[in-house]
């Protein structure tokens, strides 16, 4: 199958044939559709985060079933599917208590016994990145690393729940629990910010205020459900958060992983209040409060994914688009085809772009 592979940190995906395997008694192969090209990612790409290379990368895709081993029960050829990068056992005391975002079984991978799913040009084993490899025109993955959903979504979109749009709204409804009316910050109006915002609007926030440092972010905030915008670039953040909401809001959450706003996102809460943080902080940085604020009930904490139930939260989040009231078509920036991959990466770290969506043509 043609895939993109990259061998070195700080270089070019090289497009090319890479072996793929046939479906174990729980795996399932997809004929990628569309896959978006998420900052995560880009993590990897630029050696911020390691990764055994090469690898095909990609890990927000949608596309449709073609085999399934003998032993799923999940899914069936033609079924359309979003895959996930957090594949649960459905056995463990993290599945057993609904925290399937968390799960760390090895069983939803193959063991180091086993055939690779994926062979690099020359036929050395690849490692699969996130259980998916979605940089590519087929995935080999364990059933419980997708979900079906209904035949009328258009994959290029549902390729974005996948990730961006799971994890901004489940940080949102899951993991910071925003109730009706309550105050909310989002640092970083990316794809997964604006997911954020877009969230907060669906939980029924009071006041939705968004921050960034590029004007054309912000503007598409308010599309997606903020009601104020703060430019990050010539006011200081937390003095305007306070002053907007009389003293601090409900909910901050910081979608960015940077040290400075993370610690912005604690300092503009209100009392009682929660900072929850989505981006990637990068390893060995250290985040600073003040602890005497914990004596007012503040409280910092992390989401992974969006502390998603993914079989459930994402066939919801289809229908949410199909009535309208997720916003996913204002998302997508550029689509493109996987043989543009650097360009859309590029794109990426320029800030130029919501979401590009890599459209595999078969």
């Amino acid at each position: 199958m043609k895939a993109a592979v990259l061998y070195q940190p700080k270089t070019p995906f090289v497009i090319e044939d890479v072996a793929i395997g046939k479906p174990g008694p729980r795996e399932v192969l997809v004929r990628v559709a569309a896959v978006g090209v998420c900052h995560s990612d880009l993590h990897f790409v630029d050696g911020i985060l390691p990764f055994p290379l090469p690898a095909v990368l990609g890990h927000e895709a949608a596309g449709i079933v073609e085999q399934v081993g003998s032993e799923v029960r999940t899914v069936k050829p033609g079924d359309h599917v979003i895959s996930c990068l957090s594949a649960y056992c459905g056995h463990c005391d993290h599945c057993l208590t609904g925290r399937l975002s968390l799960c760390v079984s090895p069983e939803t991978r193959r063991g180091e016994e086993d055939e690779p799913r994926l062979r690099a040009p020359g036929g050395k084993p690849m490692t699969q990145y996130m259980n998916l490899s979605g940089f590519a025109e087929q995935m080999l993955i364990h059933e419980h690393a997708l979900v079906a959903i209904r035949h009328d979504m258009p994959l290029d979109r549902a390729a974005l729940i996948g990730c961006g749009v799971m994890t901004g709204v489940g940080a949102v409804m899951h993991t910071a629990k925003v109730q009706p009316g309550e105050t909310v910050a989002v640092i970083g109006c990316g794809g997964i910010g604006l997911s954020a915002i877009n969230g907060a609007a669906l939980a029924g926030a009071g006041r939705i205020i968004a921050i960034d440092r590029l004007s054309g972010k912000l503007e598409m905030a308010r599309t997606f459900g903020a009601t104020d915008v703060i430019d990050a670039s010539s006011a200081d953040v937390v003095a305007a958060v306070r002053e907007l909401t009389g003293g601090g809001v409900h909910h901050a959450l910081e979608a960015i992983g940077l040290k400075q706003t993370v610690e912005q996102a604690f300092s503009m809460l209100r009392r009682g209040g929660t900072a929850t943080v989505i981006g990637i902080v990068p390893p060995g940085v250290e985040i600073g409060i003040k602890g005497f604020e914990l004596l007012e009930e503040k409280r910092l904490q992390g989401s992974r994914m969006g502390s998603n139930r993914f079989p459930v939260d994402m066939p919801r989040l289809v229908d949410f688009y199909m009535s309208g009231k997720l916003k996913l078509d204002e998302m997508i920036s550029r689509r493109l085809p996987l043989e543009r991959i650097n360009e859309a990466f590029d794109d990426l770290r320029r800030g130029a772009v919501a979401r590009s969506v890599l459209m595999l043509d078969h």
